[in-house]
């Protein structure tokens, strides 16, 4: 291994800023988890499962590894990197930390006194009769938060505003928090983790809603993938790595972004339905033999005494 890759393989940002916020959630959620698990024989709704501590953990550490790890300052090398990173913190961390339902666990992990003041304040502020409720409710509408969760993925790929997050940190950091955030909005509406403040979808809800993601993240994949030519000139001003030229790197991103991109998708919409089905299977069967006497069959949906 050369020098330069080995010690870009090495090189760890220690960011307080992003392993502050990590630990404390990972501390409280597992501290809430711990409790609700020993309460669970009286209060078995709050299903303190392992799963949910293993997602939860598994989504913080996918954000350090994203945020922390070599894959950030490779992502100021390698374009193919910078899209790895995405979908880390777009696909696979947000789905993880909505699946373990964090806001009980987190709630329950704070000491007493402070548990009790959050608690009412978002009682206060989720009320049904509250403005902050309305308003919330209209700026996380399912298509409010669609159209934020495209209109960051496209437009942070706009070449001017690409080109700008690499040459600026600030600006870098504000492309992955809008991802992240954007892609929360969206993952929350398809888990139906709480706070619940909007309708649950239902299972073909989640599926279309889930669906309608691909088209977006699928064009924008392909067209980075056949561009004949590099489209983010920032990658013509650093060293190469690897032996990949800026075209061959943009292509292979692209290709991360469109396959395996749009296949998390895919993967999605299978384990909704698969739960679908599920659901349908454990339906009481239907009562035929109520219904298949001769007056209920002459005229159905008449109450026949």
């Amino acid at each position: 291994m050369d020098p330069i890759t080995r010690a870009l393989l090495l090189s760890w940002e220690w960011r307080l800023e992003v392993i502050i916020p990590v630990l404390l959630l990972g501390v409280l959620y597992t501290a809430g988890w711990r409790r609700l698990r020993f309460r669970r024989r009286r209060r078995p709704a709050q299903m303190a499962n392992g799963w949910r501590l293993v997602a939860y953990w598994a989504g913080l550490i996918l954000i350090a590894l994203a945020l922390l790890s070599p894959i950030e300052t490779l992502s100021g090398q390698l374009f193919l990197m910078h899209m790895i990173q995405h979908l880390l913190l777009v696909m696979f961390a947000p789905p993880l930390l909505l699946l373990a339902n964090p806001l009980p666990f987190i709630l329950w992990g704070l000491p007493a006194p402070a548990r009790v003041q959050t608690g009412k304040a978002l009682s206060h502020l989720l009320h049904r009769k509250s403005s902050f409720r309305r308003y919330l409710r209209l700026a996380t509408s399912p298509g409010v938060v669609w159209f934020l969760f495209v209109f960051f993925l496209i437009g942070w790929h706009d070449p001017g505003l690409y080109n700008a997050a690499l040459r600026s940190d600030l600006v870098h950091d504000i492309e992955h928090l809008t991802f992240f955030l954007s892609a929360m909005l969206y993952w929350w509406h398809v888990v139906g983790a709480g706070p619940r403040i909007h309708k649950r979808f239902s299972r073909p809800a989640q599926v279309m809603y889930v669906i309608a993601a691909i088209p977006p993240n699928m064009f924008t994949g392909v067209a980075i993938t056949f561009a004949n030519q590099p489209i983010y000139t920032y990658y013509l001003s650093v060293p190469r790595l690897w032996g990949l030229d800026a075209l061959s790197d943009q292509q292979l991103g692209g290709l991360i972004m469109w396959v395996p991109g749009s296949m998390m998708y895919i993967i999605a919409v299978l384990i909704i339905t698969a739960r679908w089905l599920q659901g349908e299977e454990k339906k009481p069967p239907f009562p035929v033999a109520q219904v298949s006497t001769r007056e209920r069959m002459a005229a159905p949906g008449l109450k026949h005494e």
